[in-house]
């Protein structure tokens, strides 16, 4: 791990993969005063809403667009350009004069996510691999955990001077911008250039690359029940203050920020397939503990068992579309995972108010950690490596 943090562009690539955590939740401490700002404009509430889901739309429909133009195009130009239409697009919110201008304005800055995610996850597998690789995926849950926990207070503070204070924040992205011009290799220097063989990466890794978006699609819809379900869970157990949801979610990151320092380790002991069947297995525990916890003490637990099983699960999904595709379809790989990630954060809400609704909140979670179990033996059987699969050396990319 320290011959990561000296590599240069493994600095850059933390600092593209930490943007991506602020599309969202940036603004959720400002979204009253928002609303108040605009409050003469129709459909406000609605709106202000809106501002929040619309860049995980936009990700979840055009990643896979986006990864394909990562290969044709290459990975290193679409990353700059995403990294500087996220600046434009995430401080446009400072002086655009209409909710329905910003509106329109987080849906271009989830276009930018789209292009930076696509190409910075195709890039990590371009230019490491192996035990590198594992360790750099589990680096980078961590800083977008610990970055995001900054950022979040950071926003809750500029949020009560102005309600537009922390569209400020995205504009970090134009003092990245100079780090990864410089650090990251020209398309020609880099590692995904003309020596890889067409025909590399793994046999049958469509099959592969299917399993994993639709383990990683099923493990979001279940893991946002925390962040959109909490408030009004832990409101059941006679917590209904904010700062009970906020320690809530606080140990989550925690928990998940800590065990991805150590997934590298983890992943040589368990593999491809007993790595993200031990995280399923957490989240699995977290919910089957929510369903039995009548105070707050138990449920923090159970968030921290769910962020634990995130540290290893996320790590897990990135790391084998890079893995399994041949290099010149890792854009498009990583546009697939991206998309299973985000659509799965669109539809958990619409899966679990329903459940919710007729069964309540401990079946609902007891029914949640049941699946997360069936998903643990599948991952365990369908993830496992294939006879005769050469194993990936264990190095940094030149």
């Amino acid at each position: 791990m320290l011959t990561l943090i000296k590599d240069p562009r493994a600095i850059a690539l933390l600092l593209a993969a930490s943007l991506t955590i602020l599309s969202n939740s940036l603004i959720s401490p400002a979204l009253p005063g928002i609303e108040a700002r605009f409050a003469g404009e129709e459909d406000a509430a609605l709106l202000t809403r809106l501002l929040v889901t619309a860049p995980s739309l936009m990700v979840a429909i055009l990643a896979p667009f986006a990864g394909a133009m990562a290969d044709r195009f290459g990975r290193r130009p679409q990353l700059l350009i995403g990294v500087a239409l996220f600046a434009i697009a995430g401080t446009a919110g400072l002086y655009l004069p209409s909710l329905h201008y910003v509106l329109a304005s987080r849906l271009l800055l989830g276009v930018s996510v789209a292009m930076i995610m696509t190409a910075q996850t195709a890039l990590i597998g371009d230019y490491f691999s192996g035990q590198a690789r594992g360790a750099f995926m589990g680096l980078q849950i961590a800083a977008t955990n610990f970055g995001g926990l900054i950022f979040l207070v950071l926003a809750g503070w500029l949020a009560a001077l102005s309600p537009l204070g922390p569209f400020v924040i995205y504009g970090i992205a134009l003092v990245y911008l100079p780090v990864m011009l410089l650090a990251l290799k020209r398309p020609g220097e880099a590692a995904a250039g003309p020596h890889h063989a067409v025909a590399d990466g793994e046999a049958g890794w469509i099959a592969t690359l299917a399993l994993v978006v639709l383990l990683a699609g099923m493990c979001f819809v279940c893991f946002y029940l925390l962040p959109t379900q909490a408030p009004y869970f832990l409101a059941t157990l006679g917590h209904p203050e904010p700062q009970a949801a906020g320690v809530l979610m606080g140990s989550m990151t925690l928990a998940g920020g800590i065990v991805s320092l150590f997934f590298a380790r983890i992943r040589m002991r368990l593999g491809r397939a007993g790595t993200p069947a031990l995280g399923f297995l957490f989240f699995a525990s977290g919910f089957l503990l929510f369903s039995q916890a009548s105070g707050l003490g138990l449920a923090l637990v159970g968030s921290a068992f769910i962020g634990a099983g995130g540290g290893m699960l996320m790590p897990t999904f990135l790391g084998l579309a890079v893995e399994v595709a041949p290099a010149h379809r890792r854009g498009l790989a990583a546009g697939a995972i991206t998309t299973s990630v985000f659509t799965g954060q669109f539809l958990s809400p619409f899966a679990s108010t329903p459940l919710i609704t007729s069964l309540g909140y401990p079946a609902t979670f007891a029914l949640t950690g049941g699946l997360l179990i069936l998903l643990a033996l599948v991952a365990l059987a369908g993830l496992r490596p294939r006879r005769g699969a050469a194993a990936e050396p264990i190095q940094l990319a030149a």
